[in-house]
């Protein structure tokens, strides 16, 4: 049965200022009535609670996008709450159909681990690593055996189970559904059982998953976690989720110049939403900064704070102040300091290089096909003039090329 909460303890203001640190930002806090009790519990004993989020290294990087849930729980982190930073190396064995249409084929254990190396590594740069507990729930995941699936199995009904969108809509559109696809909200809603959380974490997509954890907690006798999703941030198109298969993401390994530059390149609406789920800026001075924006003052000025903010975030002051000024340079039709270097032979017998190969060959285009639409669009520099000839070869020599606002190449043919 549900474990009723302790005894009622004052709300204070610290209680309602926490409150309001949950708040920001987020799409639900389910129950927010027992969060505010969980809240006044811990204020009332000193007995930090247990929050936990749980990432299945699926890609062997994260991007900013996954930083909304890591930025929520540095807030909560350091408010002086226990955060539980749980890698999904099991449940990645499982793949994770939430929003799926189809199954999902898992990753091999080899795959994982290599991912997963990676993983509390970058997001360190978000949490305080010397108050983040690190788990992987293969520890109990591997340990729990066919006797003890059987009987977390037996804890959750199918009529629940189809309740979820994705399973409710594949069944009726006659889509296949493996039945190791109902194990993974169970393996996850398990996870909070083994590490008694008192609030998870996850995207607005993982809703399902994180109350299966209240229901099964109350199935083995514990208090009820809290959920609290955050919104899937929009890439840099400002339409879709930010995704690598998207190539909208801003990849939190990317270097601080290519970072700095992709802040500044989406639009001034998106910004705000930004702000409000990456900058760790008060919410009063984000108010205070949209009112000068609406008042007259450019908004690009806002977008270079955000810029710096989230450059310094993963790279450093220097770092970012370097960034800043290499895209004033690139602005200004200028060559960054640093670019990247690439020799290349020429053709047969010393022929020249079409303008179409080199651009693929040097890394700037995916195909000569590519490379000649960007000249048709004006999109290509060579030693800064803009090339409109797709017909132009290119003897031995060394050429500082190019593509679009960010893309530079020094070519030596030869």
């Amino acid at each position: 049965m549900n474990q009723a909460l302790a005894p009622k303890h004052p709300v204070t203001d610290r209680v309602l200022e926490a409150l309001a640190v949950s708040l920001r930002g987020c799409e639900e806090l389910i129950p927010q009535e027992d969060w505010v009790k969980k809240l006044a519990r811990s204020e009332a004993t000193g007995i930090p609670l247990r929050i936990k989020l749980g990432l299945d290294p699926t890609a062997p990087d994260i991007h900013i996008g996954h930083t909304v849930v890591l930025n929520k729980m540095r807030q909560l982190q350091d408010l002086g709450h226990t955060v539980i930073f749980l890698i999904g190396d099991f449940t990645t064995l499982i793949g994770d159909p939430s929003g799926r249409n189809s199954t999902r084929p898992p990753l091999t254990r080899e795959q994982i681990e290599v991912n997963a190396q990676t993983y509390y590594k970058q997001a360190s740069m978000v949490l305080d690593p010397s108050k983040t507990e690190i788990r992987y729930n293969s520890e109990w995941g591997d340990t729990l055996g066919s006797r003890g699936m059987i009987e977390l199995a037996a804890k959750y009904t199918v009529a629940r189970m189809m309740e979820r969108n994705d399973f409710h809509d594949r069944f009726k559109s006659g889509t296949p559904i493996s039945v190791h696809e109902f194990l993974y909200p169970l393996m996850q809603g398990y996870d909070s059982v083994a590490l008694k959380s008192d609030l998870e974490l996850g995207g607005t997509d993982q809703k399902f998953n994180l109350l299966v954890g209240r229901h099964l907690q109350a199935e083995y006798g514990q208090e009820p976690q809290c959920i609290l999703t955050m919104p899937l941030l929009e890439g840099l198109d400002g339409i879709e989720k930010m995704s690598k298969s998207k190539n909208n993401y801003i990849g939190i390994s990317e270097d601080a110049n290519t970072m700095f530059a992709k802040v500044l390149s989406i639009s001034d609406v998106l910004m705000w939403r930004w702000y409000t789920l990456l900058s760790f800026k008060s919410e009063a001075d984000i108010a205070a900064l949209k009112a000068e924006v609406a008042a007259g003052r450019n908004p690009k000025d806002a977008k270079v704070a955000l810029a710096k903010e989230i450059t310094v975030r993963f790279h450093s002051h220097a770092a970012a102040e370097a960034a800043e000024q290499d895209f004033i340079n690139r602005s200004k039709g200028g060559v960054p300091d640093e670019i990247d270097e690439v020799s290349l032979p020429l053709g047969e017998d010393g022929a020249p290089v079409g303008i179409g190969a080199l651009l693929k060959m040097a890394g700037l285009a995916a195909s000569s096909g590519e490379g000649n639409r960007l000249i048709d669009g004006g999109g290509v520099r060579i030693d800064s003039g803009v090339v409109s000839d797709k017909g132009l070869k290119l003897g031995a020599g060394t050429y500082v090329v190019q593509v679009g606002k960010r893309k530079f190449a020094k070519v030596t043919l030869g």
